[in-house]
């Protein structure tokens, strides 16, 4: 039997998917589930082409090429380890180990650090497309080892997307670094998602419009500067019927956003490299509030707030959203790409936030027409600490503000929630604060704790006695 190139342990939606656009590039995969029923389906699409599966681990390993490429498509967490654990003894010096799941980024160089010991290389690689993307060309973020990324570089430049006649992946850096990015990409992606459902919201419950009005308009803004896959889909979510009810899908679904954790982590490691992302943790806590729905159905028979009905000219007010979107988007970028600069220090993962951006350009969820601007931005400055101070989207930025502010307060006398824009506000006008309030809160600081501070005339660490000649209080 020919031996296969590529080996896919997990044969669900994504592993599948992967095996087919690889195979369909002329390599032989093989296969690997604990469910009979994956590796029958697996082995029933690829007849002709004569892919094996398997139930047995010891026959899987036996049927791959050396060195071994193993590429897990398990869930992240413990079932990362077993598989591990399962494959770790088959395999020999020389080979690799890909995870390929939305695992932790301090889990992957755990892992690395694990396998070196007995000569097993480990790659972790961010993966990011959903199913059409593993199928036609994801977005590929491989973090680790130089000589893991060189066995796999040129399998996965044939099945990434490609954008402008290059691949949508690219060596990230060493350690859990491709899955630091990917938790980024996710970051991002769960603002850039909340700010389209407060903007669907304002439109559909503020204006009023119908689902065929809200489908022209998210098309037309996916003509322009706000072109996106997110902005495209959600176009297309607006026409599907369900065919039981006649009634649109998207009215019937349960307003309940769940979540698989990888914003979530994104918004803990900000917090320990101190970076400033209030538009992604405020997506991350919209999630977490619209899990309430029980409580929340209590509240609105107990609270009360204004008729969530916009009064302005509907076409002036859509035009406003649109540019406070392209804004809000800038914002949500900025803290995403801050982040991962921060990070890059802080873990000496030596990021190229250029080629992070071009690699998003295709392929991934968050794939959208002001990435082009965004890699050149970081191409010509590579240590640019902050998006909104490029002159080009600072210049965007302060044409738009207005509009910004237009519809935050449009939704506020309307009652209507926007934490996401509210958020992308709040930091746009922080940032541009040359001195914010905080002096007071570091003199309360150092009032009930010495903790010190530091003054503007003059160098040095300094410390007041505030309650000197005052009796103390209860």
């Amino acid at each position: 039997m020919t031996q296969a190139d590529f080996g896919f342990v997990g044969l669900g939606v994504m592993g599948h998917a992967l095996a087919q656009n690889m195979e369909r590039h002329g390599y032989l995969t093989a296969g690997f589930d604990l469910d009979p029923a994956k590796v029958a389906a697996f082995q029933a699409h690829n007849a002709a082409k004569n892919a094996p599966a398997f139930t047995d681990p010891q026959k899987f390993v036996a049927a791959l090429k050396r060195p071994r490429l193993v590429m897990l498509m398990v869930p992240a967490g413990r079932p990362v380890d077993a598989a591990i654990q399962t494959f770790r003894p088959l395999l020999e010096t020389g080979d690799l180990i890909i995870d390929g799941g939305n695992s932790h980024f301090l889990d992957t160089e755990r892992r690395q650090k694990e396998l070196e010991s007995g000569q097993i290389l480990f790659i972790g690689v961010g993966v990011s497309g959903g199913e059409q993307g593993g199928l036609w060309g994801p977005s590929l973020m491989p973090g680790g080892k130089s000589e893991a990324w060189d066995l796999i570089a040129s399998y996965y430049k044939a099945i990434a997307a490609h954008v402008d006649g290059q691949a949508c992946v690219t060596h990230i850096g060493p350690g859990g670094s491709g899955h630091y990015v990917k938790m980024v990409h996710n970051g991002i992606e769960y603002a850039e998602m909340q700010l389209i459902a407060e903007a669907y919201d304002l439109l559909h419950r503020g204006l009023g419009l119908s689902n065929a009005q809200l489908h022209r308009i998210f098309s037309e803004w996916n003509k322009g500067e706000l072109e996106s896959f997110l902005i495209e889909i959600a176009a297309d979510i607006f026409t599907r019927m369900d065919p039981e009810t006649g009634k649109a899908i998207v009215d019937l679904i349960l307003d309940e956003a769940q979540q698989k954790g990888t914003g979530k982590w994104t918004s803990q490691n900000a917090l320990d490299v101190g970076a400033s992302i209030p538009t992604i943790n405020t997506a991350v806590d919209a999630r977490l509030l619209s899990a309430l729905k029980d409580q929340r159905v209590d509240a609105s028979h107990l609270l009360k707030g204004p008729n969530p009905k916009i009064d302005l000219d509907p076409g002036q007010f859509t035009a406003w959203l649109e540019d406070a979107l392209y804004v809000a988007r800038i914002c949500a970028y900025a803290q995403g790409f801050a982040l991962m600069q921060m990070a890059s220090a802080e873990y000496a993962y030596n990021l190229n936030l250029s080629e992070i951006a071009r690699i998003w350009r295709g392929g991934c969820i968050i794939r959208a027409n002001v990435l082009g601007a965004v890699q050149q931005v970081y191409a010509l400055t590579p240590e640019l600490k902050n998006l909104l101070l490029a002159s080009n989207f600072a210049a965007e930025a302060n044409k738009r503000q207005e509009a910004l502010r237009q519809v935050i307060m449009a939704a506020v006398k309307a009652g209507i929630p926007v934490p996401a824009f509210s958020s992308a506000l709040a930091y746009f006008d922080a940032f541009r604060t040359a001195r914010l309030p905080a002096n007071l809160t570091q003199a309360q600081r150092d009032y009930f704790g010495a903790h010190t501070y530091r003054r503007l005339d003059r160098d040095g660490i300094f410390h007041t006695d505030w309650t000197e000649g005052k009796p103390p209080t209860s």
